[in-house]
Order: C-alpha cells, then sequence, then structure tokens
C-alpha cells in the first residue's frame, strides 16, 4: 500500500475531469483581480498627494504673506520699528505700538455699510429703543394730498438731474404729501437742527447752563461756513452764542463746540435713539463734505413737529430754538418760494451732491405747516436751489392758496 501512495499522482484541480453533463466551474482569477484593485488605489492615493500639495503650496505663495503682514505680524509682533536720527545725527531705532488691524472690523465685516449708532468711534448696528412713555409724539396723518403730490412729480420731471426727498404735513387737518420721505440722505447743514436740540435738553437737564462759557480753541476751528473759523484762539464765548451762529451762519466751528460740550457725537446720536430716531446719526465732525452724516425728510418733520412738544421742551428752550430758527440767513431756498407775510422757521443745508431746506411756515391766513426737501443733485447743481423754490410755490399755494 505504501508503494501505491508514492505512485499516486496529485492532480491540480483543474486538471480533473468534469463529469459528462456536468456544469463547468469557472474558478475567479483572484490574484490578477487582487493586481488592479491595488494599482487603482495607488493611482487614488498619488492623485490625493498631488492635490494637498498643491493647496499647500498655493497658501504657502498667496495666502501666508498677506496674512503675516496684516495681521498675524500685527498681532503677534505689534511693535514696528521706525529709524531716524538723534542729535548727534546718529542713526536710532525708535520703536512704535501698531493698531493697523482692525479685529472688530474682521469679527463685524457688514457693520462698516450697515450700521445706525457709534461709541467710541466704532460703527454699530443697534435696536431702536423707545422709552415706554416717549417724550417725543408723532404727527397724525389722515389723507395725502395727491393733486399736490402730482404737481411736485411732474415738477421733478423738469428737473432730471435732482433727486427730491419731499415730506410735507399741515396742522390743520393732518394730511400730507410723502415722496422718499424714509430714504436716508446726506444731512449737510440740517444736522446741525438735532444738535440744537440736544444742546436744549441737557441744559434742562441740569447738565450746563446757556450762559455757560466755551474757549475756542485750535482743535475746534473748522473750514467751511460760517466766520468762528477765522477769530482768535483761546477767546471765550457763552453757548448761547454759539448756538445762535450755528443755526443763523451755519458755522461748523461752533456746531463742533457744542457737540464736544454735550460729549461728542456719540451724545448726539443717544439722544436721536431716545427720540425714536432710528435713521439720522452723526458720523462726522464738520465740514462733512463727503456727506456721511445721515438723515431723512420724515425723521427731521418729526423733530420740528416735536418743537411745539411741551412735554419734550419746556417752553424757554421752545422760545430760544425760535429765535434761532427765524433769522436764518440763507433765504433763498424755501423761503424764497413763499408769499408775502408768510414767516419761516428752519435750517438750511448744503453740500455738493445735496441741497435742502426745514422748517415749519406760518402763513399770514393762520395755515401752519411742516416742510422738508432734500434734493440731491449734480455737484453744486444750479438746479437744486431752482427746483427746491418752485416746489415751495406749488407747495405754498396749494395748502394756503
Amino acid at each position: 500500500m505504501y508503494a501505491y501512495r508514492q505512485q499516486t499522482q496529485v492532480r491540480p484541480l483543474h486538471a480533473v475531469p468534469q463529469r459528462k453533463g456536468a456544469a463547468t466551474r469557472v474558478v475567479p482569477r483572484k490574484v490578477k483581480k487582487a493586481k488592479t484593485k491595488k494599482k487603482k488605489n495607488l493611482f487614488l492615493e498619488l492623485f490625493r498627494f498631488i492635490v494637498v500639495m498643491s493647496f499647500l503650496v498655493a497658501f504657502a505663495v498667496f495666502v501666508l504673506p498677506t496674512s503675516y503682514n496684516s495681521l498675524i505680524k500685527q498681532v503677534f509682533y505689534p511693535f514696528k520699528i521706525n529709524m531716524r536720527t538723534d542729535y548727534n545725527g546718529l542713526l536710532k531705532t525708535n520703536p512704535a505700538y501698531s493698531t493697523d488691524v482692525n479685529l472688530y472690523s474682521m469679527a463685524f465685516p457688514v457693520v462698516d455699510y450697515v450700521n445706525n449708532d457709534m461709541f467710541n468711534n466704532l460703527h454699530l448696528l443697534t435696536p431702536t429703543i423707545q422709552k415706554v412713555h416717549s417724550e417725543v409724539t408723532t404727527m397724525y396723518q389722515t389723507s395725502e394730498m395727491q393733486d399736490l403730490k402730482s404737481s411736485l412729480i411732474n415738477l421733478n420731471k423738469e428737473y432730471p438731474s435732482i433727486k427730491p426727498s419731499i415730506y410735507v404735513w399741515e396742522y390743520e387737518n393732518g394730511r400730507y404729501v410723502d415722496i422718499n420721505s424714509t430714504k436716508i440722505y446726506p444731512a449737510a447743514s440740517i444736522i446741525k437742527l438735532p444738535i440744537l436740540v440736544r444742546m436744549f435738553k441737557s441744559i434742562e437737564s441740569k447738565q450746563f447752563g446757556l450762559f455757560d462759557e466755551m474757549k475756542m480753541t485750535e482743535q475746534y476751528r473748522s473750514s467751511g461756513s460760517g466766520n468762528l473759523q477765522y477769530s482768535q484762539a483761546d477767546r471765550d464765548y457763552t453757548l448761547d452764542y454759539l448756538a445762535k451762529i450755528m443755526i443763523q451762519e451755519s458755522d461748523n466751528t461752533s456746531t463742533n463746540m457744542i457737540m464736544s460740550k454735550l460729549g461728542g457725537m456719540d451724545d448726539v446720536n443717544i439722544g436721536l435713539r431716545d427720540w425714536g430716531i432710528s435713521t439720522t446719526y452723526v458720523r462726522t465732525w464738520l465740514p462733512d463734505l463727503e456727506g456721511t452724516n445721515k438723515t431723512t425728510a420724515a425723521d427731521i418733520a418729526k423733530i420740528l413737529y416735536n418743537l411745539d412738544n411741551p412735554g419734550f421742551l419746556n417752553i424757554n428752550s421752545r422760545e430760544y430754538i425760535i429765535d434761532y430758527m427765524s433769522k436764518v440767513k440763507n433765504d433763498r431756498l424755501i423761503k424764497a418760494g413763499l408769499g408775502e407775510g408768510a414767516l419761516f422757521i428752519h435750517k438750511t443745508g448744503d453740500i455738493g451732491t445735496m441741497l435742502g431746506d426745514a422748517g415749519i411756515v406760518f402763513a399770514p391766513n393762520g395755515k401752519k405747516y411742516i416742510v422738508v426737501i432734500l434734493a440731491k443733485r449734480p455737484h453744486n447743481a444750479y438746479q437744486g436751489k431752482e427746483f427746491i423754490v418752485k416746489a415751495s410755490e406749488i407747495i405754498y399755494k396749494a395748502i394756503v392758496g
């Protein structure tokens, strides 16, 4: 038996004969398939390696140099070296702290474009906070004067380069006209009206007195309208005088002095928020030639309406405000379109791209109405003045007759 086993040959599986009629069994070629899969895996790994390395190279070439100078270097190495020479002519280093990076703007990028408040020179987007028992009231509106509105729209067609914002409201029965009254416009010198009101609110709160004095120093001297910029430095002026020339002569230097007395631009904006006015704000010390201080015709009309509100301003404040506004020297806009004998308390605004006027008209027959006209125009275009005067004429005739 042993000899038989030695002679027996073990044949491989594929060499074993199959029975006749039996199904042919196909043996899968596992070795060849495994080799194909391995080649595919190597190709994917190589592709991933190339993609990752390309990203790292691009990041190192394009991103790291910029981020190092603009962020990493500023945050982790905030000292930069300035070279200067001393009195002996020797070159010395002078380290200075760098604050070029603005992490707040990086964290809140939208707030540079959408904001309604400011604190410590930072733009903020804050909710409009109204007191439960607000001192400021809103004029009641009944029906819109459609004929008057159509006349003003037709007038605008004659001046296609002028983009107006108009709000008119009459006291007798609450009729009104609204043409883009909530659209935000550059405030120009009309911003001095809420500054004036804020000053008297502070006086009523006993923060200072109307006849307290301020020293005019170089830091307040401002170009543009007004003659105080040409006066001698270190002279003292009462707040009464500063407020008077701020309104009547639209003096920029006195305006900056008053804002400083109030506590800066932040204080004016806080006052506006307290009054429930959300779209008027001060962003720049005067002169604001770029038009960064903003307002709307509806906001200014609301402030004008509350000049008569005894719950908002006491009688002494109202008398001073009305006296200042009744003697504005620029009478070439809305006032030029009023009828004979009409009285007008107002404040004008004039920068290259915007011309405006806002106030309360007292007609001889007892009619009384608020009118605010803001006109965007080509730079210093005379058509802006013509449009305002003609619009004033149309409004006066429609309401007063």
